[in-house]
């Protein structure tokens, strides 16, 4: 049988990457698209607070009072909206940075570490302390929903290639085997358009050829 996402997955693709771009009524649209699916506001929201640390706080910031906004129209209009879990992890920050060595460790599949990080070993620290540690120690979201998250935000800017092939390798030591990313840029072709659509394509292509010659 074909490996397929869920209706949820497929819903985070869009939310993400227009949160990504900024693109206000498309991402009105995946939230409503995403609930409607059956993700909760509490899985919406937690992809909104992780995309800040890699599309920044601006775009965080306004595609949350985007949704939050939508949520209230749709209450105004007599729709309940399933709430969801909230996380039973709370950050404690003085663990930060051992538990987002392992997370990332585990995540990846092996140490991080690279000239980059001995350059700046300040972003290394900030990355495995708040990025793993804090933010994927919320259990509202699997680690392969992150990663999706992650990989649509990516492939919805420029001059991130490096970090999306990262993301895709990473993806797929997280649940989303080659034959799912191939549908991944399916999707990102039919929903977020062309220029999404022609990056993640060109990036996974890499990726697999990669594969294919190890």
């Amino acid at each position: 049988m074909q490996e397929r996402f869920s209706e949820s997955e497929k819903a985070i693709i869009p939310i993400a990457a227009f949160a990504a771009s900024g693109d206000v009524d498309n991402m009105r649209k995946a939230f409503a698209e995403g609930l409607e699916s059956g993700l909760s506001i509490n899985e919406i929201k937690e992809i909104l607070v992780q995309l800040y640390a890699y599309c920044g706080f601006p775009r965080s910031l306004n595609a949350l009072g985007a949704f939050m906004s939508l949520i209230e129209e749709r209450k105004e209009s007599g729709i309940e909206d399933l709430q969801g879990e909230a996380s039973s992890t709370e950050p404690v920050v003085e663990n930060s940075l051992t538990l987002g060595t392992e997370t990332q460790t585990k995540l990846v599949g092996q140490t991080v570490s690279g000239a980059l990080f001995d350059f700046a070993p300040a972003i290394d620290q900030y990355l495995k302390a708040h990025l793993f540690g804090d933010i994927f120690a919320q259990d509202v979201l699997t680690w392969k929903q992150r990663e999706l998250a992650t990989i649509s935000a990516l492939s919805n800017m420029q001059g991130v290639s490096s970090q999306l092939q990262s993301h895709y390798f990473i993806s797929m030591n997280n649940g989303i085997t080659p034959a799912l990313l191939e549908q991944f840029v399916s999707i990102v072709t039919e929903r977020c358009g062309e220029p999404a659509s022609v990056n993640a394509k060109r990036v996974l292509d890499n990726v697999l050829q990669a594969i294919q010659s190890n």
